[in-house]
């Protein structure tokens, strides 16, 4: 995503769609990942055809942005809060952090508005097998691990359903972090998830209406009890998408666009 990069309050967004449009979205790309993320996802016709401001950033302190001094998940769903009440959006899209940044805002009550939440983590359990590993393994090696990580991620991507040269600018992306904010962002992630034990009820509680989404071949899953919570709760709705893994608004952008439109059809106006 090129050109109309601005910074606002630790925040770097890059904005498209009409000044005026009648509806605001922010979209929150997943830990280690930039903006570019969502280009697949932006350029979808659906979203064109619907008077919407698009509005992309990363998770400061990912993919090379500027980090805040508190990593907690809990400082980042307040920042995205005030975020979203200085642009005046009306939905979230978040993608695995990005969704757990959401759910904080929800949690919390901070936001109410629709929320599509890509692959999100309601407990430690559910988080990729892989990662978890790699918190465990850096108690002992320190950020050694995640820079075996960065330095692999290019083989990491081989079965992305994109093409070789989207896999190359999606590497690239990646490849700006730093291996040492990797280790404590993901260990400071893990440490949210363990204080709150599962947020499937506390997403339900919150009422905010919400768009759970998994690829059918996401290595980030649900425990039984969850997914009775949210199959249960009227403002929730899961959503497999098929022929994807856990690069949904990658793979399946066409897809994930959908689902967003349907989201902001709940809005008034």
């Amino acid at each position: 995503m090129a050109g109309n990069a601005r910074e606002h309050q630790g925040w770097i967004l890059h904005e498209s769609g009409p000044s005026d449009a009648a509806h605001t979205v922010l979209l929150l790309p997943g830990g280690m990942c930039t903006a570019v993320f969502y280009d697949d996802l932006v350029a979808e016709r659906a979203l064109g055809e619907v008077s919407l401001r698009l509005v992309v950033t990363a998770v400061p302190g990912h993919g090379g942005t500027p980090e805040p001094a508190d990593l907690s998940l809990e400082h980042y769903g307040r920042m995205a809060v005030e975020l979203v009440r200085d642009l005046g959006c009306d939905v979230v899209v978040g993608h695995s952090l990005g969704a757990n940044v959401a759910i904080e805002m929800a949690r919390t009550g901070g936001f109410a508005g629709p929320l599509v939440l890509l692959s999100p983590s309601f407990s430690r359990e559910d988080e990729s097998r892989f990662l978890r590993v790699m918190d465990q393994m850096a108690t002992v090696s320190g950020q050694l691990p995640f820079r075996f990580m960065l330095a692999m991620i290019g083989p990491a991507l081989k079965n992305v359903k994109v093409s070789a040269e989207r896999r190359n600018v999606l590497v690239g992306e990646l490849k700006k972090n730093d291996a040492g904010f990797v280790r404590q962002a993901i260990r400071s992630y893990f440490e949210y998830l363990q204080r709150h034990g599962t947020l499937a009820p506390a997403l339900c509680r919150s009422g905010a209406p919400a768009w759970v989404v998994f690829g059918e071949r996401d290595d980030v899953g649900l425990r039984d009890d969850e997914r009775a919570v949210l199959e249960s709760c009227p403002t929730v709705s899961l959503r497999v998408v098929r022929d994807a893994g856990h690069l949904t608004l990658n793979e399946q952008p066409a897809v994930v666009a959908g689902i967003v439109s349907e989201a902001v059809g709940r809005l008034p106006g």
